[in-house]
């Protein structure tokens, strides 16, 4: 058997933006395989008081990636005595990924927050820093679960009768049915989801209970 450097660690991570709010959410598993290494991993890091990333891929990699992250937001303030801007940070995270293009963080990223104008601002990423803006994403072992029911139920693809956009509770009740339904096909999606409510009053936690098998 060749080696490899990486180890993709499950998990599922889900993103949605409004006109004045951001959720953010990743499931708390952690696998090897079929083994489940540990319960009770966080794939979140708040980055400012208004902007959290999340992340799936593998877990070494994450870690170091958020260490990185912090390290110069904090250069940033120090230097500037603001905090960076949710558009700013989706750039120098993209800049940060593509640096290391030859050999990857093996990490895929959504980043949410609120933008200059006070919108709800999601980006998603691929492992060597190309993004775009999104109004909802998911990344992850359950994105190919999660993503087709945000594309219906978030931005009405395929929907012959026009809606109105989600407000801030039907977004949320869309990432908890989201995370439901995936810990029910994917077995590396479970145990528990850490939820981040992203609004001009701050940011919101919340934890919702999946199965443990």
């Amino acid at each position: 058997m060749s080696f490899s450097p990486y180890e993709d660690n499950g998990g599922t991570t889900l993103a949605l933006s409004g006109k004045d709010f951001c959720i953010i959410a990743g499931d708390t598993r952690l696998s090897k395989g079929y083994s489940i290494q540990t319960r009770n991993c966080t794939k979140l890091v708040q980055l400012t008081t208004n902007c959290v990333l999340v992340s799936a891929g593998c877990q070494a990699d994450i870690s170091t990636l958020h260490k990185v992250l912090k390290a110069r937001l904090a250069f940033y303030e120090n230097a500037h005595g603001k905090e960076m801007s949710v558009t700013a940070i989706a750039q120098m995270l993209s800049n940060i990924l593509y640096y290391k293009r030859f050999f990857p963080y093996y990490t895929f990223n959504l980043v949410a927050g609120l933008d200059a104008e006070g919108k709800g601002a999601v980006f998603g990423y691929d492992a060597i820093g190309s993004y775009q803006r999104i109004s909802g994403g998911a990344q992850g072992s359950g994105q190919t679960l999660i993503q087709p029911l945000l594309d219906n139920q978030r931005d009405f693809k395929m929907q012959t009768k026009p809606r109105k956009p989600l407000d801030k509770d039907a977004a949320l009740d869309l990432v908890k049915d989201a995370f439901t339904g995936a810990g029910q096909r994917d077995i590396h999606t479970g145990d528990s989801v850490e939820i981040r409510i992203i609004t001009k009053k701050g940011i919101e936690e919340q934890m919702l209970q999946l199965r443990e098998d």
